[in-house]
């Protein structure tokens, strides 16, 4: 928490963010729960959180991102993102910041940087680069599309790919296309900020990920049907 701190102590001291809020351009803030959802599998069924919050200007933005994931009561992924997001072009900005895995073990800290957008045809777009103090290079690039069928109800297709520039046989990941995850999810619009959801969750893993997980007898793809819910405010 020390090295966020000192981070947005620097943002909020860069000339054109910290001492121009004003009527025509005020500090806003949002939190947005994209995902909290229970995963149907063989095993203990997981519960998984992405979540983002954001405050800030219209150009000048302070970002969080996190992920977590729990399998029987047992914390298996958690990693935290802070950013400061600067505005580029309509509907995109550049974000660069900090990332810190909590898990799995070993802790991982990596400085960050990525772009987050609407793509033309209006798919949204999250891409970032992530170098670690150990000189590894990682990737992650995210989509996803929102199909308006009704006025409450929304139809969204999602994808997430990992790489990575060297093995780390310690988190269980290997160099080159780590993962791929498809998503298909069917929300109903209670409210614009709240919607609970249904959908099919298929990921995989390759190259020596995968061989990773075959040496810890566990399955390189999977299949599960999730129901969650989406909301912001």
């Amino acid at each position: 928490m020390r090295k966020i701190s000192i981070v947005l102590v620097g943002l909020l001291l860069t000339p054109g963010i910290g001492n121009t809020a004003g009527k025509d351009d005020p500090i806003l803030s949002k939190v947005m729960i994209d995902q909290l959802e229970v995963r149907s599998t063989d095993g203990p069924d997981p519960w998984v959180l992405d979540a983002q919050a954001w405050i800030g200007q219209d150009l000048n933005k302070i970002w969080f991102k996190t992920e977590v994931e729990k399998v029987g009561g047992e914390t298996e992924e958690a990693q935290l993102q802070a950013f400061y997001s600067r505005a580029i072009a309509p509907y995109w900005d550049i974000q660069v910041g900090w990332r810190h895995d909590f898990k799995p073990n070993p802790t991982r800290d990596w400085l960050a940087v990525g772009v987050e957008g609407l793509a033309p045809y209006w798919f949204e777009i999250d891409a970032a680069m992530f170098v670690g103090g150990s000189g590894q290079v990682a990737a992650r690039l995210e989509a996803e599309y929102e199909w308006m069928l009704t006025q409450r109800w929304v139809l969204s297709p999602e994808l997430e790919v990992n790489l990575h520039s060297e093995d780390d046989e310690s988190t269980g990941v290997g160099s080159g296309i780590s993962d791929l995850e498809l998503g298909l999810r069917l929300r109903y619009e209670i409210r614009r900020e709240f919607a609970p959801y249904i959908g099919v969750n298929w990921s995989k893993l390759f190259g020596n990920t995968a061989d990773f997980a075959r040496d810890e007898g566990e399955d390189t793809d999977d299949v599960q049907f999730v129901v969650g819910v989406r909301a912001w405010f």
